[in-house]
């Protein structure tokens, strides 16, 4: 697909409004519901707090960003588990506080179709302790670590990937 700045803003808006319509999806996995919040669609967007990703990573999120429910909806089966202590930004008595909590990372891999072509597409599930689990982000074409053969997700931190 050719990628000019005209077809990205198509994309994105386009993804953008897929995805706030979106509100929740049931994992077979967890037997729960996993929810897609501004959270998630931030990290699409942004590497990190206040640092965008770059205009070519945003695409290929985005272009793919409808295979993402249809795998929650039909995963059985977990893939990864990625388990830290980070500090977050709670609302708590109507007001945000930096927390340190325990994160919890699900990995769901799929093959799909899209755009006329397999795809394999990594999903990543965020629980926060205490929280429910949300929907972090989507990965296209995940790497390999050339020492170990393993895979990895994308850089290996789900914080940042």
């Amino acid at each position: 697909m050719e990628f000019t700045s005209k077809k990205f803003n198509e994309i994105k808006n386009d993804a953008e409004d897929f995805y706030k319509a979106i509100g929740k999806i049931h994992c077979p996995y967890f037997g729960d519901n996993i929810y897609f919040n501004v959270k998630g669609w931030d990290h699409l967007i942004f590497k990190s707090w206040n640092n965008t990703r770059i205009i070519s990573d945003q695409f290929a999120r985005l272009r793919h960003i409808k295979l993402a429910p249809e795998v929650i909806r039909q995963s059985k089966t977990l893939q990864g588990e990625w388990i830290t202590k980070k500090i977050e930004r709670i609302k708590t008595n109507s007001r945000w506080e930096k927390v340190l909590k325990l994160i919890t990372y699900y990995e769901f891999i799929a093959v799909m179709e899209s755009h006329n072509s397999k795809i394999r597409v990594k999903v990543i599930i965020k629980e926060v302790e205490g929280g429910e689990k949300f929907f972090w982000s989507l990965i296209p074409f995940w790497g390999v670590d050339k020492n170990t053969n393993e895979r990895v997700m994308y850089g290996g931190n789900p914080e940042s990937d």
